[in-house]
């Protein structure tokens, strides 16, 4: 039996390298797409041998061909961290319109059922708190951090008007904090940040007083849960992410213990529009997909500071990426 074929967007990046990883070990033949403006070969370099693997060097913002059958698309594919999005902003936003379009219109050519990747950042710095499904956000549109929200939010838009206008099968993941190996050390996220610093021996560096709290969840529990979504007839927005809150400074404190550093905490003034509170309501996620994090932030902290760890020392202490401006 001929294998089923998969098209993975962004797959060159941290979440889409392990969703390449994951669909090939389930025995799909799966093609990746990237345009490698932020992701990076070398996720998926182990892959090439594999004749069950190819890939494409794409910008999905511009037309998309893939020749053959083509039964599921899953469009991960955009910056997803404040220090890109904020460097890059226009290409966030052409990706996120321009790109789901596209990808969107390949899955009604091909009769594919598709998965977008959405984020927690729609609903912006929430009034309502955990955050549900049915909280529509409190985003600012014209702040640094638009650029990202609004092409999520847009993205969302365009989504369920493919499902009900062409009757296009549709998934909505509302993807959390999420951690794990691949993760860039100089992305801007707080966890790579605090490992990096504690790494290069620097003081770690917590915005405003640190009050402000996130929920992390370790990749493979977060690339499972997108698995039984694509899997699923449910095609409203599922929030999938680790309801373990903690805040900021907390936060540093376990990655000061956990790699034993001697640096200490400083404080910087809060950046513009930084959400104050983030933490997913995943009863939906509980309900209809069986799905629930299983992996501690304990136990995913140390394989992800291993990882880190194990990276040459020139990457610790390697500056952000720069882009190249583009229209």
């Amino acid at each position: 039996m001929a294998r089923k074929r998969v098209l993975i967007t962004g797959a060159a990046g941290f979440l889409g390298s392990h969703l390449c990883d994951r669909f090939i070990k389930e025995g799909f033949h799966v093609i990746g797409m990237d345009n490698l403006i932020t992701g990076d070969l070398r996720n998926i370099e182990h892959l090439f041998k594999l004749e069950q693997f190819e890939f494409y060097h794409h910008d999905v913002s511009k037309f998309i061909h893939v020749p053959g059958d083509l039964h599921y698309i899953l469009h991960f594919a955009s910056p997803a961290s404040p220090i890109d999005y904020l460097k890059i902003p226009i290409q966030t936003l052409k990706v996120g319109s321009l790109g789901t379009h596209n990808c969107l219109g390949l899955a009604k050519a091909k009769g594919a059922r598709i998965l977008v990747a959405s984020t927690s950042e729609i609903y912006g710095d929430p009034l309502v708190h955990p955050q549900n499904e049915e909280y529509w956000g409190n985003v600012n549109p014209v702040g640094p951090r638009g650029v990202y929200d609004e092409a999520k939010r847009f993205q969302e838009a365009m989504t369920m008007a493919y499902h009900t206008f062409h009757g296009v099968e549709t998934r909505i993941v509302r993807i959390f904090n999420t951690y794990g190996p691949r993760m860039r050390l100089n992305d801007g996220r707080a966890l790579p940040a605090f490992i990096g610093q504690a790494l290069r021996g620097e003081d770690l560096t917590v915005f405003g007083d640190g009050s402000q709290t996130r929920s992390f969840c370790y990749v493979d529990d977060l690339i499972e849960g997108i698995y039984r979504l694509l899997l699923s007839d449910y095609h409203l927005p599922v929030n999938v992410g680790n309801p373990d809150e903690i805040s900021l400074k907390e936060f540093a404190e376990e990655i000061i213990k956990l790699t034993g550093t001697t640096q200490k905490i400083v404080h910087k003034p809060l950046p513009v529009d930084d959400p104050k509170q983030r933490q997913p309501d995943i009863t939906r996620a509980k309900e209809v997909l069986g799905w629930t994090p299983k992996v501690s932030r304990s136990e995913g902290l140390k394989v992800t500071y291993e990882y880190f760890k194990s990276l040459p020392k020139e990457e610790w202490f390697k500056q952000p990426k720069e882009f190249q401006a583009k229209k």
